[in-house]
């Protein structure tokens, strides 16, 4: 099985910055796009940016130039850097991974997406 966890969130004034991480963990084999979303209350969960495994990126048009993916395909590792945050940017930020894992020690190959538990991130004003 594989395993996506999520860390890096938190409460931050409006204008500050974080660092999500979400690293991923199993018998994997490859890890192709990676995916941060996210979800306000009430409100339905949207992409916010993807990085492919060659790095071609992608991102919502609300945090365009706010936010940055990068990933560390060693670690099987991607990251989200939130910066000039602002109130509405408050929500559960979720990773999803499209990953390749062996489902024993020697197969069969699965491909399939996975997603993490979520980390918060509030802004206040």
């Amino acid at each position: 099985q594989v395993q996506l966890v999520e860390s890096g969130g938190g409460l931050v004034q409006v204008g500050g910055s974080l660092r999500l991480s979400c690293a991923a963990s199993g018998n994997i084999v490859s890890i192709d796009e990676m995916e941060w979303h996210r979800q306000a209350p009430g409100k339905q969960r949207e992409l916010v940016a993807v990085i492919a495994l060659g790095g071609s990126t992608n991102y919502a048009d609300s945090v365009k130039g706010r936010f940055t993916i990068s990933r560390d395909n060693a670690r099987n590792t991607t990251y989200l850097h939130l910066n000039s945050l602002k109130p509405e940017d408050t929500a559960i930020y979720y990773c999803r991974a499209y990953v390749v894992y062996l489902e024993g020690p020697f197969g069969p190959r699965v491909r399939r997406y996975a997603w993490g538990q979520g980390t918060q991130v509030t802004v206040s004003s």
